[in-house]
């Protein structure tokens, strides 16, 4: 039986965020230089996003280039930079044919202006699609992202407009750049590393982590559906003893 058969609609997580990791690992294993593994992933993630998108779940994230990646060798940055647009400009038309929806986290300031420009025109065109979210994580990281909502947080404070007790938890997540949006569920790290690497540290708070040894380029719709059931198989208690959650 297929694997996505076995999967309990009723049960499906509404967000899963990844860690598309191994690139470099797989490219060597080909003998080839770390952007030939890089190009090779583009297949992982069109796996992940129809995959999410046959279930129905609403918001997919990706850890597609982080703000560390910047100290990365600068030829590979640079050609990772030419993919992002090449792959942008080219799977616009998929993504309008299956009405996702494109969005971003991170400083997209920070980026050379020609692969800003392409998030951006690809954000206004998917706009007002209405099935899956697909968010890609640039330029990001969890305590960039922090800090900015800390200096939000901040000005409202000194403008007067709250006082320091004013401030809770859901004031923080108001400030974030995923305000809006539901936290993931399930986060998904390949290659077998087994670290966040500063990835939606507030938002996974209460993710379920699913690491598997999978490299990134070879990630299939059967991996992201084993993912699912093992998500499935887990007693999430929030805090609350199991006979606790038996009883709601």
């Amino acid at each position: 039986m297929p694997l996505i058969d076995l999967i309990d609609r009723s049960r499906l997580p509404q967000h899963i965020a990844v860690i598309m990791d191994g690139n470099g690992r797989w490219a060597r294993r080909q003998g080839e230089e770390r952007i030939f593994g890089h190009r090779n992933a583009i297949s992982a993630v069109r796996a992940a996003t129809e995959g999410c998108a046959e279930l129905d779940i609403p918001y997919l994230t990706l850890y597609a280039f982080s703000t560390e990646n910047w100290s990365r060798p600068k030829y590979e940055v640079d050609a990772l930079m030419e993919l992002m647009v090449e792959t942008i400009h080219r799977e616009m038309k998929t993504l309008m044919e299956n009405n996702i929806r494109l969005q971003t986290l991170g400083d997209l300031k920070g980026l050379p202006a020609k692969c800003a420009r392409e998030l951006e025109e690809a954000m206004m065109y998917s706009r007002h699609n209405t099935g899956l979210t697909l968010i890609l994580a640039v330029n990001y990281s969890s305590q960039w992202e922090l800090t900015q909502a800390m200096r939000r947080i901040a000005q409202r404070l000194s403008s007067g407009e709250i006082r320091p007790e004013d401030i809770t938890a859901q004031t923080i997540s108001n400030s974030l750049q995923t305000a809006g949006i539901p936290n993931p569920e399930l986060m998904i790290r390949t290659s077998g590393e087994m670290r966040l690497s500063n990835f939606l540290l507030w938002q996974l708070a209460y993710a379920e982590l699913y690491f598997t040894p999978v490299l990134w380029p070879d990630f299939s719709k059967e991996d992201l559906f084993e993912a699912i059931l093992e998500f499935q198989k887990r007693e999430r208690r929030f805090g609350m003893t199991s006979e606790q959650i038996r009883a709601l």
